[in-house]
């Protein structure tokens, strides 16, 4: 008698390495995986390697007639939908509502604004009719997720995963020499895009140069609207955008991971540095923080858009002696295992269970 595999549709918006690492590691589960996915981001241009058992569609070939009858064809057992922006796929997960479960992922924070608001009073006749389950990253999303009327036993948290096996790896190569000597250097990986608050990270750390010379440097890998603006300084270092597999390079040789974002609904890249054992320096704006910063122990918070507040961090790790942060290295290691791309994949097939 033939086993039939768990057949997996993603509605997916763009892809990020740490997105593949959860597909293969649902490979490992009987799985059949299906992503119809949004063109690459320019802006994090990341280069895919994609095992046989999942199949990508590209959404700029398929209208909606075409989406819903590949979807008919798949004729999969769960939907997971990237929120409710692309109108095709809210469709689509309301054709197959009531047959299967259709997941609505979202990484908003409850902020009460008049926008949520309309959006929690039309739910019951629009995202309620369409959606069974919600997955979000962290309990301020599920916040959210119960405003719009999921009710409890239907949401779970947990939808974004790093690569921990990628960056266990990294941390497993670099963390022996940081023993030795402490590399002084702040990195911060990310879009440059005036919401990250690369400008006042920048002024910050120049200011700091100005007033207080010391031997640390800040290092800035990533790309974005903003990098021809960026600040010139003997004591700061432009990389691009650099590839995961590529990012050892720049772990090795740096040891504290910087977020000064103004804006940003959960930030992946937060979990790949605790995981590679780094210190952490967040805006109060980072939603990972609630799950990987224990402020004092593996990091310290700061206001975002506020150049005096991200100056008061960074001073607070500079004052600290190497025994001190390396212990803080590896109490972010220790956290950042506390969730990967296998707790990822057994919460996704759970909802196949209520």
């Amino acid at each position: 008698m033939s086993h039939s595999k768990t057949k997996i549709l993603f509605l997916y918006s763009e892809l990020a390495e740490y997105t593949i690492a959860c597909f293969h590691e649902l490979l490992n589960y009987d799985t059949e995986i299906h992503v119809v996915r949004w063109p690459v981001n320019p802006e994090a241009p990341f280069q895919f390697e994609i095992s046989s058992g999942i199949h990508l569609y590209e959404r700029n070939e398929l209208d909606r007639s075409k989406l819903i009858n590949l979807v008919k064809k798949i004729q999969p057992h769960i939907i997971v939908s990237s929120g409710w922006m692309d109108k095709d796929y809210v469709k689509t997960c309301r054709y197959f509502f009531g047959k299967i479960p259709t997941i609505l992922t979202l990484d908003n924070h409850w902020t009460g604004s008049m926008k949520q608001k309309t959006a929690v009073l039309l739910a019951p006749f629009t995202i309620l009719k369409t959606f069974s389950h919600a997955w979000v990253p962290g309990n301020i999303q599920k916040q959210y997720a119960l405003k719009l009327g999921f009710p409890e036993h239907a949401i779970k948290t947990g939808f974004y995963s790093a690569n921990t096996a990628l960056y266990n790896r990294f941390y497993e190569d670099s963390f022996p020499d940081k023993q030795k000597k402490f590399p002084k250097v702040i990195l911060y990986v990310g879009r440059y895009v005036a919401h990250k608050g690369i400008f006042e990270m920048w002024d910050a750390f120049r200011q700091i140069q100005e007033t207080n010379p010391n031997e640390w440097e800040l290092w800035c890998a990533g790309t974005g609207d903003e990098f021809p603006n960026k600040t010139e300084h003997p004591k700061i270092k432009h990389f691009g955008f650099v590839q995961p597999k590529q990012m050892g390079k720049l772990i090795a040789e740096s040891g504290i991971y910087i977020l000064p974002s103004r804006f940003e609904p959960w930030g992946v890249s937060v979990h790949e540095f605790a995981v590679a054992g780094f210190p952490l320096l967040l805006s109060k704006q980072v939603g990972a923080a609630e799950k990987f910063l224990q402020t004092g122990k593996n990091g310290f918070e700061f206001e975002s858009g506020n150049v005096a507040s991200v100056k008061n961090a960074m001073q607070k790790v500079f004052a600290l002696d190497e025994q001190q942060l390396l212990k803080m290295g590896k109490q972010s290691h220790e956290i950042g295992m506390t969730h990967s791309p296998k707790i990822w994949a057994e919460t996704l097939l759970s909802f196949l269970d209520n």
